[in-house]
């Protein structure tokens, strides 16, 4: 239901103003007029969902990643049916996360942009520091000194820093009649100096492609323009390694169960198994130390005809599970071999009472802590999948948001936070009488850590690249 309302950007009435008044092609319809077939992973479509601001429906902007003319390619594309597709600091964010997958995957970028520029009052934070709104002008020319290339079309407004996005772009397009390019629009014109004009005489598509020369193609129509930029890619000669086809055979059980299978609750979690044989090619899993450290479950494996190497949570992460993880990651790092990293972390037991407990305790923590350094020098792409829950120190090792997973997806149940508010009263009790003493304010707190912990809360924020169905993982 989220992602729907998610699809629809600004609303039906924006969306009719939109298509019927201003005459242009709904952001979606754009994307199916550029890609080769419908397979298309949007990233993050409920960034701003719930937010401050009046809540930013897509945040005012759609990313991805799709084939045009076979080339893998990240789009990244204003919505102006959201707030005219003004850029909130959310939308920022979003930006720059599409901006760094093409990056670090070489793919080709190509901008909509049909945009009012900043939203002002918010400025303060989405323009000055290094991972604001200047920081996507910055990418783009890293990437151009990377050799990836950068495409664009001007299918709508394109104000003040926007400006820069087509014109730092190696070929870029401009729409007659509905892309307009300006550093400033006529309503400031007038204000600075009285003068009228208007938006085509100032920055419409014939002035920029026959006097200022910002754009290179000329297109009279939006059918026409994306017919064009289709064009232009497949001159590009850029195609990275081609892909093969790879037989693969399904799962010998059906990947629509999982939707049963998704853990609700560290204390009654399924084995881990469960959920990998619905997941890999043939059902088949060559396990590794299948008889030591059992509450982690790593092994090798197809995923559409793909090798990868899992690394699942099957409980507590305990010494000797921490001691078989960092033995995984190392001999998948030193082979080559892509990591899926399942996470399902329990939140921490109760702290030590006894000098053996403690001793335990801190052989545990030095397991962790080398499994962490595997994790973060394996110099192979690793993409994590939360499908229950992901808590404190625990989702690091597992390869969480801030050991820079190339993606990570969540799970609808999935639960993101440094402690389980479902744990929250007991860690509290077995503390001072003073912790328990105010009811009410415990209780807020619990409330605010669900809340705050829940699948939709985290995606909104962009802590992830999107929440999927768990009967989609594979495709994903």
């Amino acid at each position: 239901e989220l992602l729907e309302v998610a699809s629809k950007g600004g609303g039906e009435d924006a969306i009719l103003r939109h298509t019927q008044r201003n005459k242009k092609l709904f952001v979606r319809e754009r994307l199916k007029l550029l890609l080769d077939d419908e397979s298309f992973l949007e990233l993050s479509p409920l960034a701003g969902l719930n937010m401050p601001y009046g809540d930013v429906p897509a945040a005012g902007c759609l990313t991805g990643i799709g084939k045009v003319c076979g080339v893998w390619c990240v789009f990244i594309a204003n919505d102006a049916t959201v707030k005219g597709g003004t850029i909130y600091p959310i939308g920022v964010k979003k930006q720059l996360r599409a901006q760094e997958i093409a990056m670090q995957n070489r793919l080709l970028s190509v901008h909509l942009v049909d945009s009012g520029g900043a939203f002002l009052p918010l400025q303060s934070e989405l323009f000055p520091d290094k991972s604001h709104g200047g920081r996507v002008f910055y990418n783009e020319a890293i990437m151009s000194a990377m050799r990836i290339p950068q495409v664009a079309v001007v299918c709508g407004s394109c104000v003040a820093g926007g400006a820069y996005v087509p014109t730092m772009a190696e070929e870029a397009v401009i729409i007659d009649k509905i892309g307009t390019l300006f550093l400033a629009g006529p309503p400031l014109v007038r204000a600075a100096t009285g003068e009228y004009v208007s938006p085509e005489d100032l920055g419409g598509a014939k002035l920029h492609s026959r006097v200022s020369g910002c754009s290179d193609h000329f297109a009279s129509s939006e059918k026409e323009a994306y017919e064009c930029i289709r064009n232009v890619i497949s001159t590009l000669n850029y195609d990275p390694v081609p892909e093969e086809v790879i037989e693969h055979d399904s799962p010998l059980y059906s990947s629509d169960e999982l939707l049963g299978l998704a853990p609700q609750d560290y204390r009654c979690t399924l084995p881990v198994k469960l959920i990998l044989s619905r997941l890999m090619d043939g059902s088949r899993f060559q396990e590794f130390k299948a008889n030591y450290g059992t509450t982690l479950v790593t092994g090798f494996g197809h995923v559409e005809g793909h090798l990868v190497g899992i690394v699942a949570n099957n409980g507590e992460l305990s010494h000797d599970a921490s001691l078989k993880g960092s033995h995984f990651v190392q001999l998948c790092s030193q082979r080559s071999i892509p990591i899926l990293f399942f996470q399902n972390t329990a939140p921490h037991t109760a702290e030590p009472t006894s000098i053996s407990q403690a001793e335990a305790h801190s052989n545990r923590l030095k397991a962790q802590a080398s499994m962490m350094a595997a994790v973060a020098c394996a110099a192979v792409p690793k993409i994590t999948i939360v499908i229950g829950g992901c808590y404190g120190s625990e989702s690091y090792v597992m390869c969480g948001r801030s050991f820079s997973p190339n993606f990570l997806f969540l799970w609808p149940n999935a639960r993101v936070a440094l402690v389980d508010s479902r744990h929250f009263y007991t860690v509290s009790q077995a503390g001072d009488n003073d912790c328990t003493g105010d009811e009410s304010e415990l209780k807020y707190l619990r409330e605010k850590l669900e809340e705050e912990s829940s699948a939709f809360y985290s995606s909104a924020r962009l802590w992830d690249d999107g929440v999927i169905l768990p009967q989609n993982t594979r495709k994903v």
